[in-house]
């Protein structure tokens, strides 16, 4: 399994992996779990909401983390109206996300909002 941790050397490898969600319809947030070598142990859907909302708790995105015994995580989510730029909700989520990981001892490495042709990195 390839590493995945080094997004800005190698982001294709991301995003290869979260591509599909550009073409939904409803926004969808995916988490990609990692172990201690920052390979990918498994990705799940968190959630699917509506056309510009989607409902993420810590508890749904760190569950799977801690079954899984995940060291860091990468999140993602699209846009279906195409624009990656992030909400003040959004950003205040992934500040929120970010503080819970570190509580867990779960580094978030990074949430990629997608759009049709372009992509937002919040790092």
């Amino acid at each position: 399994m390839q590493n995945v941790c080094d997004l800005y050397k190698s982001p294709k490898y991301v995003l290869k992996q979260i591509s599909h969600l550009k073409e939904n319809e409803k926004e969808n947030f995916v988490v990609l779990y990692l172990d201690a070598r920052n390979k990918l142990i498994t990705k799940e859907t968190i959630s699917i909401g509506t056309i510009n909302t989607s409902l993420v708790h810590p508890r749904e995105v760190f569950e799977p983390a801690i079954r899984e015994l995940a060291v860091a995580v990468i999140l993602a989510h699209n846009h279906p109206s195409g624009d990656p730029t992030p909400s003040e909700d959004e950003i205040a989520l992934t500040k929120k996300l970010v503080e819970a990981g570190k509580i867990l001892g779960i580094e978030i490495i990074e949430h990629i909002i997608i759009g049709k042709n372009k992509y937002f990195i919040f790092k």
